[in-house]
């Protein structure tokens, strides 16, 4: 899908590793949906525990989902040992994150040797019809040489 070459074979498999280790996704019932080189879905369900005041699905639990997808498609391109930590990110919310289940997609725009830049976009799903609810642009940064910082 993106054109980018991973720097292992394993980069599904480190993806799905440190994705399982992440609290908070699984607080929010999140799952992978789909791993390509410099791309990473990520699904979650509709739960009124992560709404806000409306019933809408809060931006808060929308920009974790979005953040986490952009910075596993920035990891999928990093050496084996490597980390990934965001820098900065900014996100617009479009319409009411109002669905059955939500979709965030991190794509890589910029690999770099230190910093990568990736772009996402949550869509809710609702009666099988998507909804752009949220886009994002990221800045990651690649971490090396920290034991205690890697995945």
């Amino acid at each position: 899908m993106t054109g980018f070459l991973p720097k292992t074979d394993d980069y599904a498999a480190r993806i799905q590793e440190s994705f399982a280790k992440q609290g908070f996704m699984a607080t929010l019932a999140a799952r992978l949906n789909r791993i390509e080189p410099g791309y990473v879905e990520i699904e979650c369900p509709y739960d009124e525990k992560l709404t806000q005041q409306h019933g809408f699905i809060h931006a808060g639990a929308l920009s974790a989902l979005v953040d986490t997808a952009g910075g596993f498609a920035a990891l999928s391109l990093f050496a084996a040992g490597d980390g990934v930590l965001t820098v900065e990110f900014k996100i617009n919310l479009l319409a009411p994150a109002d669905g059955q289940r939500f979709v965030a997609r991190g794509e890589v725009v910029r690999p770099g040797r230190t910093i990568t830049v990736t772009k996402g976009e949550v869509v809710a799903i609702k009666d099988d019809q998507e909804t752009v609810c949220a886009v994002m642009q990221q800045t990651m940064m690649r971490i090396t040489g920290r034991p205690t910082v890697i995945g």
